[in-house]
Order: C-alpha cells, then sequence, then structure tokens
C-alpha cells in the first residue's frame, strides 16, 4: 500500500491514508508529504476520488462504509496494483512458491546499479532502497507476483519469473492441480514481445513452455540442458556458494554469493538470466550479486546469545522452505543447530503436518511455538503439539514451548558455543530473536 501511494504521490496525484498504529513506513509517508492518520478520516475518504484498500480491510470498515455512502469507487490492492503495472512498458513480475523476495531483491539491485532508475515493490524491508519500494522515473517496474488467491493474474507483465511451482495456499487452491493451472493463466499473460525466465530443474515450470507464444529462458542447477546452468559450486564457512555459470554450454562467468545456501545458487540464476534478458552487463551482476547480503527475515543475522551461540531469523514457513534453511545450514561451521518454529496458518499445518515433521528433523534441537493464526480460525482441530507428538514418532526430540519468555529462556540456559539458533516461521517467532541475543 504504501509503495502504491508513493507513486501516485510522484506521478502528482494528491493522496490521503489511514493505519491502525504509528510504523517506520507511516513516518516515510509522512517524510513524502502524504497525509496519514492513526485510526479513521472520514472527511478524508468524503474528499477522494477513489479509495483503495488492503485485502486487510473488512467491508464493515468505517471508511469503507463511508465511501459507499457517498458512492465514491473502490478498489481492492491487487486489483489497483494491476492497473499501475498497465502504466509501465516494462512491468518486471517475479513469482513462484518459494523465493520471491530474495529474487526480486537481487534483480532490483542489478537494475538500480546499472542506473534503470527502476520503480521496485519487493515483499520485504531491503537495505539499499530503505524500505520495500522504490519510486523510479522509467519504465522499468520491478515487482513480487503472489499466486495467493490468483492476485498475479491481474497484473499486464512485459517478463516474467517463475521459480517454482509447489503445494502451498492449499486453503484457497485446493488441489496441486488447480495451482499449476493458476500458473499456465499467468504465463499466458505475457504478450508476444514478452519474456519469460523460468526452472529448469522444475518439470511443471518447464511445463508453462508449452503454453507461451514468446520468447524463454531457462535455467537450472541440475538440468544442465538449460540456457544458464551452475558447475563447481563450492561453499564458504558462511555457507556463501561460489560458482561458475556457464550459458549456451560456454563458460559466462564465476559468480560469488553473500547470502547462504543452494538454493540462493538458483535464485540468482534467475536474477541472471532475467538480467541479461533486458542487458544489463555482466561485470555489474556479478558486483550487485556479490554486495547483496540478503532480504530482512531471509537467513538474517540477529546476534549472539551470551557471546556464544549465533542467531539468525528467517520467513521460511512451508516444508521446502524449512528444509532450503537446513541445507543452508548445513554448508556453515557451527557446533549443533537449534530450531525454533512457529507453523503459520491451521490449513497449511494440518495439510503438510508430516511434510514439517519430515523437514525438522535434520536440526539437532527443535521447539515449537503455537501456531499463528494469521486470517483463519482453528476449524482444523490442529495444535503445535500434534506436530511435535509426530516429530517425536519419527524419533527425534521436539519441545512444545508455547510461551515466548519461557522458550528463550531454556534456549539461553542450554545454547553451547559456536551453536546457531535459527528462528523460523512468517509471524510473530521474529519478535523472539531481539529476547535472545544480548
Amino acid at each position: 500500500m504504501s509503495g502504491i501511494a508513493a507513486i501516485l504521490k510522484n506521478w502528482g496525484f494528491y493522496i490521503t491514508g489511514s493505519d491502525t498504529s504509528e510504523s517506520e513506513n507511516v513516518q516515510i509517508l509522512r517524510q513524502k508529504d502524504i497525509k496519514v492518520t492513526i485510526g479513521h478520516n472520514l472527511e478524508d475518504v468524503a474528499n477522494s476520488d477513489v479509495v483503495v484498500f488492503s485485502a486487510a480491510i473488512k467491508q464493515d470498515d468505517p471508511e469503507m462504509l463511508e465511501a459507499k455512502k457517498l458512492n465514491i469507487p473502490t478498489v481492492e490492492r491487487a486489483d489497483f496494483l494491476g492497473e499501475l503495472t498497465r502504466c509501465y512498458k516494462d512491468t518486471i513480475c517475479i513469482s513462484g512458491t518459494h523465493g520471491k523476495t530474495t529474487t526480486t531483491s537481487m534483480i532490483s539491485l542489478c537494475f538500480i546499479d546499472s542506473l534503470r532508475d527502476p520503480s521496485i515493490q519487493v515483499g520485504a524491508f531491503l537495505k539499499p532502497i530503505n524500505g520495500n519500494y522504490l519510486v523510479g522515473n522509467s519504465e522499468d517496474f520491478i515487482i513480487e507476483a503472489c499466486e495467493y488467491v490468483e492476485s498475479f493474474l491481474k497484473f499486464s507483465p512485459k517478463a516474467e519469473v517463475v521459480l517454482n511451482i509447489d503445494n502451498d495456499h492449499l486453503d484457497y487452491f485446493k488441489t496441486f492441480e488447480n495451482i499449476k493451472n493458476a500458473f499456465v493463466k499467468y504465463v499466458k499473460l505475457l504478450p508476444k514481445d514478452g519474456i519469460l525466465i523460468t526452472n529448469g530443474d522444475d518439470l511443471n515450470c518447464l511445463d508453462l513452455i508449452n503454453h507461451i507464444n514468446c520468447k524463454y529462458i531457462t535455467y537450472g542447477i541440475n538440468n544442465k540442458n538449460t540456457d544458464f546452468y551452475a558447475e563447481n559450486i563450492v561453499f564458504d564457512d558462511d555457507g556463501f556458494a561460489c560458482f561458475d555459470v556457464y550459458y549456451k554450454k560456454e563458460f559466462w562467468a564465476n559468480i560469488k554469493l553473500s547470502v547462504p545456501g543452494i538454493h540462493n545458487v538458483s535464485n540468482a540464476l534467475a536474477c541472471i538470466a532475467l538480467c541479461t534478458s533486458y542487458n544489463i552487463d555482466k561485470d555489474i551482476i556479478k558486483s550487485s550479486l556479490l554486495k547483496f547480503t540478503g532480504a530482512h527475515r531471509r537467513f538474517e543475522y540477529k546476534g549472539k546469545i551470551k557471546g556464544i551461540a549465533s542467531v539468525y531469523d528467517d520467513y521460511g514457513h512451508h516444508p521446502t522452505e524449512v528444509l532450503a534453511v537446513e541445507k543452508a545450514l548445513e554448508n556453515k561451521k557451527y557446533n549443533e543447530s537449534w530450531v525454533v518454529f512457529q507453523p503459520h496458518t491451521y490449513s497449511r499445518t494440518k495439510n503438510l503436518l508430516d511434510d514439517f515433521a519430515k523437514a525438522l528433523l535434520n536440526f539437532d534441537h527443535i521447539i515449537l511455538l503455537d501456531i499463528y493464526a494469521a486470517r483463519e480460525q482453528n476449524t482444523y482441530s490442529i495444535s503445535s503439539k500434534d506436530l511435535a507428538d509426530k516429530i517425536i514418532s519419527l524419533g527425534k526430540d521436539a519441545k512444545y514451548i508455547p510461551n515466548f519468555d519461557e522458550c528463550a529462556s531454556f534456549i539461553k540456559s542450554n545454547v553451547n558455543k559456536n551453536d546457531i539458533v535459527v528462528t523460523l516461521g512468517a509471524g510473530t517467532v521474529t519478535n523472539l530473536g531481539s529476547m535472545l541475543v544480548d
């Protein structure tokens, strides 16, 4: 919402807004001379030509009711963002079940460093732009395109990156087949002069090529029958990869990353494929990827416990993302690993219980917080204790500690020198980091 407001302000529109509480985002908007009310402001609504609302706003919200009473048009955020994508000649949409935020951030940095002056909307705080959006003055609009409730079908992309297609958001999609069909509809949005960048290691991504009539580029780690692929991957003590990139079977460049894990090698390949299609200089891509240290809550270093154990925080809330974090850990040097996992939504926990249990098994110490409900009510008769019991049934100890203070105290009392603690999940588990570190 704040990114949309900033773009419209830059185009000369008069913008007002409201929010439930003060935040850094609100302060930044005010610095841009955008009026933000904490609470409700019916007068500002009455003076508006259109009211844009986020999906979190209920229809009985006082400002929504005022807009309806006065016959002022109301537009949901994703629909309005779709309208914005049609105002740019080059809207670049990054999608997939996992890795969207990181890959959008990598691509954004390359475009900024090549002086293309892009506009950007990304799903996390990104240090180089000091926020989650940037307002540029070129025709490039780089956005994270989420598949949930098929909102990405509202956009008009010139280029698409599809990182992977996995089983998620089953509360909406119901079946994996429906997820795949949503991505098929999504790639069909590409114009004839558009381009699709897709993951050659994912068969469902490769199938998308059969549904387009524009140019495409493939990339992969395991699949060498792709346009871009990685060879000779090695990791340093921080788990950061160094690897050779080949393009059309010819050596292209040696790439060094400053974010951990094999999954980020794949994300970097997607970035390289997209950026080369936009003729961004190879040396700029190399230097931008090297200086990218991660987006907020993507294996983010938080500090140390008692000066002896390191704490990292990650947004991962799907079994595939849990496995990616665990694999990234494998490439680091440490004593023992701890995970504090907060499942996200009852439906996801219920549908993927066995997969979550298996994904968590490789951590040395497993602690589970209560499920973060997000948008749901617990009509699924599921709790984090069920997940703990499932892990225990697979032969590994797991502790269910719902109280944050007790959890922090338990960890502080039991960590040893050179241990690594990861707080994991898309909810309030991120607050645990500041309770743990000195």
